[in-house]
């Protein structure tokens, strides 16, 4: 069975909390990272998982 589980996202820039996603810890144990569109910055930055 897949263990799902939820996971927010921070921008590296500007360290706000803009989106929250879904991850399967057993494909990926570590964290994601993902190029997504902050509105602080205004502009397509680097998003990892909070921890």
């Amino acid at each position: 069975m897949a263990i799902k589980r939820s996971i927010i996202m921070r921008c590296t820039e500007c360290d706000n909390e803009n989106y929250i996603t879904d991850k399967n810890k057993k494909n990926t144990p570590e964290r994601l990272e993902v190029k997504k569109f902050c509105p602080n910055c205004n502009r397509s930055t680097l998003h990892r998982e909070k921890k």
